[in-house]
């Protein structure tokens, strides 16, 4: 695996390549509170299965540049960087696949820039125009949510996730996932990132900016792009019905259910994970 560097509109980002050239080229999108580490069970074997496998550090993220201020994280910003990457290290559309905010992502880019996705698979993450919907019917969705309000406020999260060697971080993949999901190794990596300069702010700016800089108003928001929506049913942050939900907006879309499966979809069930994005490239082939 190598790494490469991409000009997102003058934003660079570090981008983690392998497979051949060749290859059908997959884009991994990974979410909060994540990296392109977040991927890593998947990665060797879609190389190996002869996929071009290009896994970003999102801005913000990583070792990706962290531009500052609210405003470079809007959704309209993120998504361009997902097409960028599509036509500057893969030449042509991409088999796009997103978890948790790369979902969110992968969903806009296929809504805003169809030209640059081949297929879609969504790892436990709505549609955007879903969620508030769904948000506004269902109580227990909106208490699940509360900390997107929190993180709307200046400083104090960054404060409060950063403490202890960002303990609460930690704590939350661990609370959150099933047992032995993450080991010392993984969260060792995690911190490292989160530790970097900016890091924090930038992480939670994804969330202010969705908040105080809403996409663009377009007529038409559903995705022409073969769907797959996989679930992990035991999410503590999200609630499966937003599959459902996010269907709605697809013109070829289905969902598959996870049963006792967490929001950390790819890291519980990897080779689950690897067949189903296989399968959604096999079937784009399929005029």
């Amino acid at each position: 695996m190598e790494a490469i560097r991409i000009d997102c509109d003058g934003v660079n980002l570090d981008v983690r390549v392998a497979g051949p050239e060749s290859g059908p080229p997959l884009l991994l999108l990974h979410g909060f509170p994540e990296f392109w580490y977040g991927w890593h069970r998947q990665i060797a074997p879609l190389a190996a299965a002869g996929c071009r496998v290009l896994v970003p550090d999102q801005r913000g993220y990583g070792s990706s540049d962290k531009p500052r201020g609210v405003a470079h994280y809007g959704l309209d910003r993120l998504a361009a960087d997902a097409a960028t990457v599509a036509r500057l290290a893969a030449g042509r559309a991409v088999h796009l696949v997103g978890h948790d905010w790369g979902g969110l992502v992968a969903w806009w880019t296929a809504v805003v820039h169809p030209e640059s996705v081949a297929s879609l698979t969504i790892l436990n993450a709505p549609h955007p125009q879903a969620f508030g919907g769904y948000l506004a019917q269902h109580a227990s969705q909106r208490r699940r949510s509360r900390y997107i309000a929190f993180f709307q406020l200046p400083w104090l999260p960054e404060a409060m996730l950063g403490a202890g060697g960002c303990r609460r971080l930690r704590e939350t993949l661990l609370r959150t996932s099933r047992p032995g999901t993450f080991s010392d190794a993984d969260l060792a990596r995690y911190v490292e990132a989160w530790q970097r300069p900016g890091a924090l702010t930038a992480m939670l700016n994804w969330y202010r900016g969705l908040r105080r800089a809403r996409p663009a108003a377009r007529t038409g928001v559903r995705v022409r792009a073969r769907t797959r929506i996989l679930w992990g049913t035991r999410d503590r942050f999200l609630e499966p019905g937003l599959a459902e939900a996010s269907l709605a907006f697809c013109e070829r879309g289905e969902a598959r259910l996870f049963e006792g499966a967490s929001h950390w979809l790819q890291h519980e069930r990897p080779d689950e994970i690897v067949a189903e994005i296989l399968g959604q490239v096999r079937a784009a082939s399929v005029p």
